[in-house]
């Protein structure tokens, strides 16, 4: 059995994922304006995505806890982190925010993050789909 067939893989890549929103969100709450400021981006955006990724959060949490993992919410979760990624660049690349160096930073890391973990869902869910079906050739 792989590393990412294992029954805990999934579940600790949504802790993971669960944290990331977590610390990502309350610190874009907590620190609106200065982050603002710091950044170029607007506080309404990093207030709202703050608030987004705390209810975010919660969910990924939720699904960190269920056994067995709740397999087509994750390919969801997988999605959607493609899709902030998708997001980020363009927010870097195609809007007319004068986002400063640490602006650019601050979303391409929260790019790296989401693709990354977005990456170790899918291969948690492909090896786990292979792993089921494995079980099941060998019960027949």
């Amino acid at each position: 059995m792989s590393l990412f067939a294992s029954p805990r893989f999934l579940s600790r890549v949504m802790w993971a994922d669960a944290a990331s929103c977590a610390a990502t969100g309350a610190l874009q709450l907590g620190a609106a304006q200065p982050l603002a400021e710091l950044t170029g981006l607007p506080a309404p955006l990093l207030t709202g995505t703050g608030i987004f990724l705390l209810a975010y959060a919660l969910a990924a949490a939720w699904m960190a806890r269920r056994q067995p993992a709740p397999r087509t919410l994750i390919g969801l979760v997988a999605l959607g982190n493609l899709g902030w990624a998708l997001g980020c660049a363009v927010l870097i690349f195609a809007s007319d925010l004068a986002l400063s160096a640490w602006g650019v930073a601050w979303v391409a890391a929260q790019a790296a993050v989401v693709l990354a973990l977005a990456d170790l869902q899918w291969a948690g869910l492909r090896a786990t789909r292979e792993a089921a079906r494995q079980t099941r050739q060998a019960v027949a």
